[in-house]
C-alpha cells in the first residue's frame, strides 16, 4: 500500500543538520516510531511530499532546504524586551532571566511563543524568537515501517491529540491543558 492522503504512516528516521554527515538533531527508533495520518497538515509539507507514494519497507533519504522547512533566520524575530517583564516584586528571577535560557512568552494576540535570551542589559533583554531550526537545512534518512488506511478511530484520535500537553480526556474529548 502506498503513502497517500488519509493513510496512517509509521516510520523511523534520523534527522541531521545540513547533510548526511551533520550533527544528529533527532533519532526516532523502532521501539517508538513516528506515526501520523498523511496529509493531515501536522507535519512540514515538504517532509510529507518526499514520502508520497512510498510503501512499507522503503528507505528514504532527502534534504529539506531551510526555506522548505522552518524558514530562514529573520532579524526582525530578534527583539529587545523590557527588563521589567522579568521582574517580580521589583526583583529579577535569575532562574528564568539568564542568557541561553528558552522562555515561554505570549505575543500581542495571546499566542504562545518561545524565545531564547541572547543578552541582558540594565534596561532590556534581547530575545530570539526564531524557530531553533530556522536557517538550517535538514537531512532525513529512515525507513517506512507501515502504511494502512486510517480507521475512523485513528482519525479521531489524531485530530484530538494533545501530545503537547498530555491533558486530553479520551472520554469527554476535551483538553484540560494548554494545547498548542
Amino acid at each position: 500500500m502506498k503513502i497517500e492522503k488519509n493513510r496512517v504512516v509509521s516510520l523511523i528516521y534520523e534527522l541531521r543538520e545540513t547533510n548526511a554527515e551533520g550533527r544528529v538533531i533527532e533519532l526516532v527508533e523502532e521501539n517508538h516510531p513516528m506515526t501520523f495520518i498523511y496529509g493531515s497538515g501536522r507535519l512540514l509539507p515538504h517532509f510529507e511530499l518526499n514520502l508520497f507514494s512510498m510503501e512499507k519497507g522503503d528507505n528514504f533519504s532527502f534534504v529539506l532546504k531551510s526555506e522548505s522547512a522552518y524558514g530562514d533566520r529573520r532579524e526582525d524575530m530578534i527583539i529587545d524586551v523590557p527588563l521589567s517583564i522579568f521582574q517580580n516584586d521589583g526583583r529579577i528571577d535569575e532562574n528564568v532571566c539568564r542568557v541561553g535560557n528558552e522562555v515561554p512568552m505570549m505575543d500581542r494576540d495571546g499566542n504562545r511563543i518561545n524565545g531564547v535570551i541572547n543578552e541582558i542589559t540594565d534596561s532590556y533583554v534581547k530575545m530570539d524568537f526564531n524557530h531553533p531550526m530556522a536557517g538550517t537545512d535538514l537531512h532525513f534518512s529512515g525507513k517506512v515501517l507501515d502504511v494502512h488506511d486510517a480507521t475512523a478511530e485513528e482519525i479521531d484520535r489524531m485530530n484530538h491529540s494533545c501530545a503537547s500537553c498530555g491533558s486530553h480526556d479520551d472520554v469527554t474529548g476535551s483538553c484540560s491543558g494548554s494545547c498548542v
